[in-house]
């Protein structure tokens, strides 16, 4: 058994913040109905290069995009600007545990799918909305895209070069991070509001914004803020409150270096010939290295240039230093660690056979993640889920089918 093995998951998400927690929670073992348009689906299916290629067509299918956030789900489409579709997806609702959307700020009351219409019939359900910037505040009506999100929730100008070196300036991080976060907090939500009805017998509604969680999630440099009274500023790769703690030149790229305490400075400047360091004043403590941090890095950076990443790597990890190098993603699922844990996983596909994945991190030992249904092509379980949950029969399919709403 999985751990939501006995969950329903009605999900009318598009894109990745949505999408991202639903995968959760299917990886955990419930249930997930995606809800799509007919004809068009989620818009990721359409974001690409690179595509899967059709293997009776072959033209384009569906977009790796697509692929990332929608492992272990079904995919039905209705039509929810109908009076039909919407009443399909009302009694989807009534019998689902959660329900997962990322409409618009009260995009959904229009067609009586919004949190107070579906809880009338459905006290236990768990509605999670997602948005830009929530349900309240001057602009809960905005749309709110992860790239915006970055910017204005402050991580876009934390990360980045500084300003007065070559390309200095704010950048965005080069993972949709907000929407992957929210989709993680999203789900983190979902499952507290699960704990809280098996006492109360009752759901709840869930208030997930992108920009709430990109400003939570800013940790340590928002304290920075909060309690010094300074805004952090960008310093490239480096570390605002710990030092050496970046990556360095090698004589043939580059390594990263992460000292988190005075025994491991001393280890690394032992190894680079410069014991002395570790008693100088100026470096002898992190603070005092915060402070000086412009006279020891170049320092670090002249000897470690004199050698190869290889023999800094294996030299650091024999003497107890965190170092290590900076992969391409080619590189990365090339690491053995990385495929000891078999962090690659190739899963099932009705048209392909089987697509590559990327496997889930939660690794429960009594009730293990499965990777035995893979991304649903557009609509491929319509009519066995309606089937199933809500007893249609064959000539009832055809029927809304031929209709379009189905």
């Amino acid at each position: 058994m999985r751990a939501l093995d006995d969950i329903l998951v009605l999900d009318l998400s598009r894109v990745l913040a949505g999408p991202w927690a639903t995968q959760n929670l299917a990886d955990l073992g419930a249930t997930v109905i995606k809800v799509e348009k007919p004809g068009e689906g989620d818009d990721t299916r359409r974001w690409g290069p690179p595509f899967l290629t059709d293997p009776a067509t072959g033209q384009p299918a569906d977009a790796a995009y697509y692929l990332a956030a929608n492992r272990g789900k079904r995919s039905i489409t209705v039509d929810m600007a109908t009076p039909e579709g919407q009443a399909i997806i009302r009694d989807l609702a009534a019998r689902a545990d959660i329900l997962v959307e990322n409409y618009k700020f009260g995009g959904l009351k229009k067609y009586g799918l919004d949190y107070a219409s579906l809880s009338a019939l459905n006290p236990r359900l768990i509605y999670c909305s997602i948005t830009g910037f929530g349900q309240t505040g001057p602009y809960a009506p905005r749309a709110g895209y992860d790239f915006l999100i970055q910017g204005m929730g402050g991580l876009m100008s934390i990360t980045g070069e500084r300003d007065d070196l070559p390309g200095g300036g704010p950048q965005k991080a080069g993972v949709a991070l907000a929407d992957v976060m929210t989709g993680l907090y999203s789900t983190i939500a979902i499952l507290g509001a699960l704990q809280q009805r098996h006492r109360s017998g009752r759901g709840q509604y869930l208030d997930m914004a992108l920009l709430d969680v990109q400003v939570g999630t800013l940790a340590n440099q928002a304290l920075y803020y909060l309690v010094g009274g300074e805004a952090p500023k960008r310093i490239g790769n480096g570390h605002a409150t710990v030092v050496p703690y970046q990556s360095f030149p090698a004589s043939d790229g580059h390594v990263i270096i992460a000292v988190g305490n005075d025994g491991q400075f001393a280890k690394l400047v032992a190894e680079l010939g410069h014991a002395e360091w570790a008693q100088d004043a100026r470096f002898s403590s992190n603070a005092a290295r915060v402070t000086n941090r412009n006279a020891l890095i170049p320092l670090i950076q002249a000897e470690t240039a004199k050698r190869s990443m290889a023999d800094l790597i294996a030299a650091m990890e024999k003497r107890g230093v965190p170092c290590g190098p900076i992969n391409t993603v080619d590189k990365v699922f090339a690491d053995p660690h990385v495929q000891a844990r078999q962090l690659r996983r190739d899963v099932p596909h009705s048209q392909q056979g089987s697509v590559p994945s990327v496997a889930s991190p939660l690794r429960l030992s009594d009730s293990p993640v499965s990777y035995d249904r893979g991304p649903p092509l557009l609509g491929e379980h319509t009519d066995e889920v309606l089937a199933e949950q809500l007893g249609f029969d064959p000539a009832r399919l055809a029927e809304l089918r031929q209709r379009g709403i189905i």
